[in-house]
């Protein structure tokens, strides 16, 4: 198994197959991920401002798959895990079609050579969520356990996307930990900033 970008979200149907774009593959948010995870895994000194210049190269899938290793040991059984789930799930959908009230019978095909077809995109994407959430988990054991104060990064929309998922993944730990999300200038470059409030 391997991990690279498919595309956006797919709505399957009768009549075809489209996609809703607001609903990006999480593979676009790996590489952020990973590059914060490597700026923040490291011995702090109080009371100390750290910088990092994230990489300006894209990394290779199998880069990206090695370097997320090093945060999400499981990562082999989490990927095939996930695959047996969506095999289930698309297994699932495929008879849905097949015993349909509603559909005539060339519907019914048409929708289950849609879900075959979109087979191995929906594996694919499934796989890149998971990875992703694991790589954000990874991210908010860091924050906590080093009790990193804030995280600035350029004010692009997958950083955004990421410092929203670690709101959320901070906010379902067992004892949940509150954040802001700033979006500020400074010397004429945006900024978005994720501020940890520990207690």
């Amino acid at each position: 198994m391997e991990l690279k970008y498919v595309g956006p979200k797919p709505i399957i149907s009768h009549t075809g197959v489209e996609f809703d774009n607001n609903k990006d593959d999480k593979f676009a948010y790996l590489e952020v991920a990973v590059d914060l995870l490597k700026a923040l895994s490291h011995d702090y000194i109080e009371d100390r401002t750290y910088t990092y210049e994230t990489e300006i190269y894209k990394l290779s899938s199998e880069e990206l798959l090695h370097e997320l290793r090093k945060y999400c040991p499981n990562i082999d059984s989490l990927m095939k895990r996930e695959n047996h789930v969506i095999e289930d799930e698309i297994h699932h959908e495929i008879q849905r079609a097949r015993e349909s009230l509603v559909l005539t019978s060339i519907e019914k095909e048409v929708l289950e050579n849609n879900i075959e077809m979109m087979h191995d995109y929906l594996i694919q994407r499934s796989i890149n969520k998971s990875i992703y959430y694991c790589a954000i988990n990874a991210l908010a054991e860091l924050l906590k356990k080093d009790h990193i104060d804030h995280i600035i990064a350029p004010m692009l929309q997958r950083f955004i996307h990421v410092f929203h998922s670690i709101e959320g993944c901070l906010k379902l730990l067992k004892t949940p930990i509150d954040t802001k999300l700033d979006i500020y200038k400074k010397n004429g470059q945006l900024l978005v900033r994720l501020q940890i409030i520990h207690t």
